[in-house]
Formats: structure tokens, sequence, C-alpha cells
């Protein structure tokens, strides 16, 4: 994000993958092949690099609004809770507010100093269970599943 504050618009066009899918997953697995094909492509300078990262940028915080949104609407609720580092990306914030301005939803975020590695959030997550004498993850209290369909979570 620091280095996309130095860039901005230019003919450089990264791919906003999954756009169109018609659902709610995303995988920037695309973009990053793209990114590097393009640092791969030639030598790049400081501005390139600048520009490379901006347009990263905006093609990432593009598809998670999108994405976002979209599910608000499917769901029909009117608030979203941002979480996670990406909660702290100053751009993905601006696009969410904008549209939720928009089309008058809310969006909620943590303080900056609480928008933390999402690893670290599940960590302590578990910490504090087992602190409480909750099953630790592996003792059978449930099932690990490192790509949980969305479609088969159910609301607590």
């Amino acid at each position: 994000a620091a280095l996309a504050a130095q860039g901005g618009p230019s003919a450089l066009r990264l791919p906003r993958p999954m756009m169109n899918s018609g659902d709610f997953a995303f995988s920037f697995s695309g973009l990053k092949t793209a990114v590097l094909t393009a640092t791969r492509a030639r030598e790049l300078s400081d501005a390139d690099r600048a520009q490379l990262a901006w347009e990263f940028q905006e093609a990432a915080t593009e598809v998670l609004a999108t994405k976002a949104l979209a599910a608000l609407r499917h769901c029909g609720l009117e608030r979203l809770v941002v979480a996670g580092g990406v909660g702290a990306n100053r751009r993905l914030r601006e696009r969410l507010d904008a549209a939720a301005q928009r089309q008058q939803l809310r969006v909620f975020y943590p303080e900056l100093a609480l928008c933390t590695d999402n690893g670290a959030m599940i960590a302590f997550c578990g910490a504090q269970r087992l602190l409480a004498g909750l099953p630790a993850a592996g003792s059978g209290a449930f099932a690990i599943k490192p790509r949980w369909p969305l479609a088969e979570l159910t609301p607590v």
C-alpha cells in the first residue's frame, strides 16, 4: 500500500479475477501471476514498481469490494464488518465507504491498530478456547476444513 501510494493510473491494466463469476468466491492467483509476468518482462524502475503496486491494489480492492457488496445484496443485509489485515487497506476502505454511501449501507472497521494478520487472530481465538477449557483443534471436537465452501456455513 505504501508503494501503491507513490503510483497512479497508467496504461498497465491487471486482471480482475473472478469478477463476473456469479458467486462470491475470489482468488488472486491469476492476479499474482500477471504481476510476476509483468516483473519478468523487463527491468522495472522505482516508478514502474509504484505503478504496478497501484494497479495491483486497484484490482484487488475492486474485486473484494464488488464481491462483498454483492454478498450483502444477495443476503438482504445492510451492514458489513471488515476484519483482518485487509481491513487496514485505505483504498479498500475508500471503495467500500463510497459504495456504502451510494447504496445506503453501513460498513464497520476496527481501528487500524487492530487490523492484524488473520492467522494471528485465529491463533488468539484458539488460545482463548484453550483458556476457557474448550477442546483444541484436532481433538475431534470439530472438523478442520482448509477450504470450507461458504454455501456450507450456517449462522450461529
